[in-house]
């Protein structure tokens, strides 16, 4: 490389890095989704699963909170066998300050009455799956 192209490069390289930085800048919001399949009365790992939740739904990305199979009793008002139910009631009123949106399968709410003050959306189970393929990041429990 001779002299000349070096220096022909350098100020087009500078800018590129100045773009680069400038692009870093601008933050588009991630959907993040996580999924909870653990049933809660059998393991503390669904109650984990919304403590992780609630870490990442403290930050500026989209979070959705899926809960499959027996998950849904997380929310229910009859949680006294849920294993770490006492910290599952810390973690609650956080949710519903934050405006988590939760989603069940259709027709769960027929069977449990959910927890007041919680957004809670009934989807076929056809609609979550496009939801969770079209999610940015996904974490399952």
């Amino acid at each position: 490389m001779d002299w000349l192209s070096c220096q022909t490069s350098l100020p087009v390289a500078t800018g590129l890095l100045h773009l680069i930085r400038r692009a870093s800048l601008i933050f588009v919001p991630r959907t993040v989704t996580v999924v909870i399949r653990e049933d809660p009365q059998r393991s503390h790992r669904a109650v984990e699963a919304l403590r992780i939740a609630l870490g990442l739904g403290a930050g500026e990305d989209h979070l959705t909170v899926m809960l499959l199979d027996r998950a849904p009793s997380l929310l229910s008002e009859d949680r006294e066998d849920i294993v770490d139910v006492d910290i599952l009631e810390k973690y609650l009123p956080s949710f519903q300050q934050l405006g988590t949106e939760f989603i069940v399968l259709a027709g769960t709410g027929s069977q449990l009455t959910f927890e007041e003050g919680l957004t809670i959306r009934e989807l076929p189970f056809p609609e979550i799956q496009q939801r969770i393929a079209s999610s940015d990041r996904i974490l399952v429990f």
